[in-house]
């Protein structure tokens, strides 16, 4: 894999987090179901993942001090392009791009959860599904959450990562406005399944981006800092989602409109964020603010 599919091959390796739940939930009740002590569930599974953990370890090297892809040129133009500054986690904590990338995925995660959180009961309360039919349901959307991290990243390394934000944002708004009138079940369906892709795209999208604006030494602090908006958005969306649905007598449609014209309104984030040091110049002594 080569440097310039930096998109996918970050995609790639966090579609397992999406995946991994729809492997896992089938097993974990299959446990549960054999057991009156739910706690006994957590053994089996911890030493699953530390026997998967270890064997996947086993098989990463670290490269040779200055090795570089053989044939490998990088790139000097075009949409995908990275910066040439590397910073530090506080030095990167000093821009105000960190903090816009933070806010884009918060929003993006917001959406998505906002869905995710009352998917069961808004396919049964929209569509008239029976309980069985949207448990189902939510199983299957799980595989488009773990495809999106593919997919949307796949998609910044070729029109460049705020295109992609922006991609995100605009189907989620464009979703959420027709979800709660999807009295057909197929038309929910999809409309689920393009909000579970672009919630997974900003997971996928997102350590490739901190990557191309921040620099790849620091990349991973730098973007697990930027974490902080998985929980941001996690409790904000459900949240906001369910005091909507009650304050509207049980009606999905306030929510999730409500929720559409914010990733409308969060469209001009993607566009105010801009590299915080453009490929080619110097870095700044000592500096470690965005300009």
């Amino acid at each position: 894999m080569v440097p310039d599919r930096r998109g996918l091959i970050t995609g790639i390796a966090v579609a397992g987090f999406g995946v991994g739940a729809v492997i896992v939930a089938p097993v974990a009740k299959r446990l549960l179901n054999g057991t009156d002590d739910p706690t006994s569930v957590f053994f089996p599974l911890g030493v699953a993942y530390l026997i998967a953990v270890l064997l996947g370890a086993s098989f990463f090297r670290n490269p040779p001090a200055g090795y570089q892809v053989p044939g490998f040129t990088p790139k000097t133009a075009g949409r995908a392009l990275a910066g040439t500054r590397v910073y530090t986690l506080r030095e990167a904590l000093r821009t105000r791009q960190w903090y816009l990338l933070t806010g884009i995925l918060a929003v993006n995660v917001a959406c998505g959860i906002a869905l995710i959180s009352q998917a069961s009961d808004a396919t049964q309360v929209i569509t008239g599904a029976s309980a069985a039919t949207a448990a189902t349901l939510v199983g299957v959307l799980g595989l488009f959450n773990g495809a999106g991290r593919v997919v949307w990243a796949w998609l910044s390394d070729r029109t460049g990562r705020m295109p992609a934000f922006l991609g995100m944002l605009l189907l989620q708004a464009i979703c959420f406005f027709i979800l709660p009138h999807a009295a057909s079940l197929a038309l929910f369906a999809v409309l689920a399944a393009l909000v579970y892709l672009a919630y997974g795209g900003g997971f996928g999208t997102m350590p490739a981006t901190a990557a191309d604006y921040f620099g790849t030494p620091n990349g991973g602090a730098i973007y697990g800092a930027m974490i902080v908006a998985w929980s941001i958005g996690g409790v904000v969306g459900p949240l906001v989602t369910s005091l909507l649905y009650e304050a509207s007598g049980k009606s999905y449609t306030l929510p999730f409109t409500v929720i559409a014209v914010v990733a409308l309104i969060a469209l001009i984030l993607p566009p105010l964020t801009r590299m915080p040091s453009e490929p080619g110049a110097s870095p700044a002594p000592g500096g470690g603010t965005g300009h």
